[in-house]
């Protein structure tokens, strides 16, 4: 099966005008541009003729079954992460249909009214309409997943997916903020507890907003929560919410440090830094922003500041992720750099609690581990090839 997909996603890539094709779980995800709708069709129609021709594996011809699903949206319109669920929504409708299926989300698109939004929110976790997707981190030099990120999810009734970058203000704004991280906190020491019965110690990481961090009901309420399990948690907070009250924030982070929750410095960079503020923080990891990420091998600046970043954090003390790595190359150069871990596409899109614990099973597979381990070990003129 993985001489079969390797084999499709060089014929894609090979097509000229896809961005990517990465494989896995009997599936291939690729992206490309077009101008119009009617041309992500032809493109897509293209994909599905190539990889439906005669292949040799194993020294036997044979000729797969193929579907192909396309979600196309003007550039920038959605969010990355609904485009992913509404491709793999138009997978499963061309698997039906015979073949190819193609969502036009630009036809959908919802302009999400924050009036509508706060007036739903209230109900919306208790009608379990929320929903977590986890993504994991990898330890560059113990190439080993160390710890993931929890990421809430709003799967509206009428409206659909809705990303964060939608609803956590508006949560925010409507004084339900604190009970919607609360809710997460529920699920993760939960959701965690089932990835320790498998044999897999990860600390579990929240994004908490800056409001929370001068809120004493929360932390009491957090506090509470963490002396009556023995959870791996770490929160996740931005220069920022610190620098709202920090006063506050800093006493209630070193509270939280001081009940066994590890703090994260998430975003770093894509803000206001002050050194003065991050020297305080009982923070153990800095994660990199993804804008320094993403242009990694193609900027003459990104790569100076992100190792000048990582040489900082080390010297106070912190591992430092990677945030948005997606490519070998940028992998290649961050582990160069000494970036003690990285997330990303690369390794994982955001995925369901059973996805993820399928995750975590392949990945601690001996043959899994022995060919990711093949991998990291390339050297840098590898990866400038791939």
């Amino acid at each position: 099966m993985n001489e079969l997909l390797q084999l499709l996603s060089e014929r894609i890539v090979g097509l000229g005008y896809v961005d990517a094709a990465s494989a896995g779980r009997g599936t291939i995800e690729f992206s490309f541009a077009a101008a119009a709708l009617a041309d992500v069709a032809v493109s897509a129609a293209t994909v599905l003729r190539v990889c439906r021709g005669s292949l040799a594996v194993d020294e036997r011809a044979c000729r797969p079954c193929i579907a192909v699903g396309v979600a196309a949206t003007p550039h920038g319109e959605v969010e990355e992460v609904r485009l992913i669920e509404e491709a793999e929504s138009a997978l499963d409708e061309a698997r039906s249909a015979g073949g190819l299926a193609v969502r036009d989300l630009s036809l959908d698109a919802p302009a999400f009214d924050r009036l509508a939004l706060m007036q739903d929110l209230p109900t919306a976790i208790a009608n379990g309409e929320m929903f977590l997707q986890y993504q994991p981190k990898v330890h560059v030099r113990r190439q080993e997943i160390g710890s993931c990120e929890a990421l809430v999810r709003w799967n509206h009734p009428i409206r659909g997916l809705i990303g964060p970058g939608d609803f956590i203000t508006v949560a925010e704004d409507c004084g339900q903020i604190a009970a919607l991280t609360l809710w997460t906190l529920d699920r993760v020491i939960e959701d965690q507890a089932l990835v320790h019965g498998d044999g897999h110690d990860l600390r579990f990481f929240i994004n908490i907003s800056g409001q929370l961090l001068s809120d004493d009901a929360f932390v009491a309420a957090v506090c509470e929560r963490m002396d009556l399990c023995d959870a791996r948690i770490g929160f996740e907070i931005t220069e920022t919410a610190v620098i709202e009250d920090p006063l506050s924030a800093i006493a209630n982070l070193n509270t939280f440090a001081a009940a066994g929750i590890d703090i994260a410095i998430d975003d770093y960079g894509a803000g206001l830094s002050s050194l003065a503020y991050l020297k305080q923080l009982p923070a153990k990891e800095l994660k990199i922003d993804k804008l320094f990420i993403l242009n990694l091998t193609s900027s003459n600046r990104d790569p100076l500041i992100v190792r000048s970043t990582i040489d900082l954090a080390h010297a106070l003390d912190m591992e430092v992720t990677a945030e948005g790595v997606e490519s070998p190359a940028a992998l290649a150069l961050l582990s160069v750099m000494g970036c003690d871990m990285v997330q990303g596409y690369l390794i994982s899109r955001p995925v369901s609690l059973d996805l993820f614990r399928q995750f975590l099973r392949d990945y601690s597979a001996d043959s899994w581990r022995e060919s990711c381990r093949g991998t990291f070990a390339q050297p840098a003129s590898f990866w400038k090839r791939a």
